[in-house]
This record gives structure tokens, sequence and C-alpha cells, in this order.
């Protein structure tokens, strides 16, 4: 689904995660939203370095955990809105993408075993983890949240597919595209750590909750030579070589204001989100 092409739907009544009727209730969609609204949100979990060769691309080790890292509530928006970049984003570049399975809890859980943790998921989107590496690498002191944690960076959805579809979220193709060319294709197969192990890595000792957001990492990329116009000719080469992130590549491949970014993944959908440079706000 490249576009938006929705058009009706109907209504579910209760709560999204217990009691609910599927109604026969048809209304028109004008706008998807993203497919949970924020007090519905408890928490945003991010996986870092989660397949392999993403993080030899990083020049990182391999984990031996699963690599944690938060965004906030704030930071969700929906699967078509603008991706917008503030003022400290602005200052240098660094803008990337990250297409990533997204899991929902939808059951609570603590001290799950690996092999009934799937049970306690509501449903899988697609997202994209934007962030941007100055600030997730060089000026936040060790951590990433400095990089990641802008209001809309981390577009999901376009719906919410239920784990009942899905039966084996490892085994699904994932991509990216930037201005309709692809840049990210891979499968979720080559996780380090599955959804499944995940889940109970993250339960253990731990509360997981209904509405818990899990992003569970970006796939890999390759390097290829590239100019800082996104020429033709380097177009050209992607169309041959669709690979990872852009700070995978050399030169860096960085995201710039009025970009399309279209994140997919199969028996999900798409979304796509357009770069927007916020204009500074006047001071008062």
């Amino acid at each position: 689904m490249a576009s938006f092409s929705v058009t009706q739907g109907r209504v579910i009544k209760g709560d999204i995660f217990g009691k609910h009727d599927i109604t026969d209730q048809v209304v028109d969609v004008q706008l998807l939203l993203a497919p949970l609204a924020r007090d519905d949100v408890k928490t945003v979990r991010c996986l870092g370095l989660n397949y392999e060769q993403h993080a030899k691309e990083s020049k990182m080790p391999l984990p031996k955990f699963p690599v944690l890292f938060y965004k906030p509530a704030t930071a969700l928006a929906g699967p078509f809105e603008n991706i917008p970049v503030p003022a400290p984003a602005q200052e240098v570049e660094g803008l990337d993408y990250e297409c990533e399975l997204v899991a929902i809890i939808g059951k609570q859980a603590r001290d799950v075993p690996e092999s009934k943790a799937l049970e306690h998921v509501l449903g899988y989107a697609v997202g994209n983890d934007i962030s941007h590496r100055d600030w997730q690498l060089k000026r936040g002191g060790g951590q990433w949240a400095l990089g990641k944690m802008y209001d809309g960076w981390g577009p999901f959805g376009p719906g919410l597919v239920s784990s009942t579809m899905i039966k084996d979220p490892q085994s699904l193709n994932i991509w990216t595209k930037v201005n309709g060319i692809t840049v990210q294709d891979s499968s979720t197969k080559d996780m380090i750590f599955g959804v499944a192990k995940t889940i109970s890595f993250l339960s253990q000792g731990t509360t997981l909750l209904p509405g818990d957001v899990i992003f569970t990492g970006t796939s890999v990329s390759q390097p290829t030579d590239i100019d800082d116009n996104h020429s033709q000719v380097y177009m050209a080469d992607l169309y041959l070589r669709p690979q990872g992130v852009g700070s995978g590549r050399s030169p860096p491949l960085w995201l710039k204001d009025g970009d399309v970014v279209e994140v997919g993944l199969q028996g999900i959908g798409t979304c796509t989100n357009k770069v927007d440079y916020v204009k500074s706000r006047p001071k008062l």
C-alpha cells in the first residue's frame, strides 16, 4: 500500500485491549491516524543493533543482550503525517531513516518464557525510527535518546494487524524507499533477537503492559557511492544496490527537507512521510 487507499471502515466499540465489538456501522475514512491513541500508549521501547549486518556497519560488536532505549510517546505519529525537523536537528546533517517491525503488547506480561511471548502481542505495525546521528552519537553523552526523541519521529501504522493474522513475525520482508527509490530491503528473519525472544527478555522482572509499543530494530546497510544532491546517477545506482540506513553509506545519505520516506512491511502495509524542516518559532 504505497498511498492512502482506505475509504471506509467499520466502527469498533469497546476496549481495544479487552472486550470490544466490530459493529455493522460503516463510516467514511478521511485520514488514517496512528494505530493507538496517545492515551493508550504506555511506553515506547526500542531496540538498537538488532540485525547482525547493521551492527557490523555501525562498527559495533554484536550485542549479547538486546540494546534497549526509549522514545517518548509524543514521538509517535500517524502513517502519513509529516516528519517535523526542529531547529536543533537542522544545525548539522545527520537525519536518517530506520524501517522497523513494531509489536504492540495486548496482554500484561511478566517473566514470560519465549515459547509463550507471542501470546501477549495484540498486533503488529511498521514504523520509522527517525534518528539524527549527530545528536544520537556525538551530542548525547553516550545516550541515544537525544537523537531520537523529537515529536513525530516515530511514525507507525498504517494500521494494527492482529497477531492472529501474522503467524510468524520472523518471515516478513521489510523495506524503505526515499523519494521512490528502494534504500533498505531485508527480512525480519535476520534479527539477532526475534520478537518472542525480545518480549521474553524485556518481561524478566519488568511488567509489560497493554499499550506498550516495541520498535524491534532496523536492517542492514551496505556502502555505496553517492553525491550530496540525490543525483540521477546516485538514484540509478540505488536501483541496482538497494540496501540500508543512510549513515552506513560512504558518503552518508542524509534525509533532506522535502524528502518523502516510505517504510513497508510484508502483510502490514506502508507508512509514507515527508520530511518537513520546521521554521523557527518567533521568540517571545
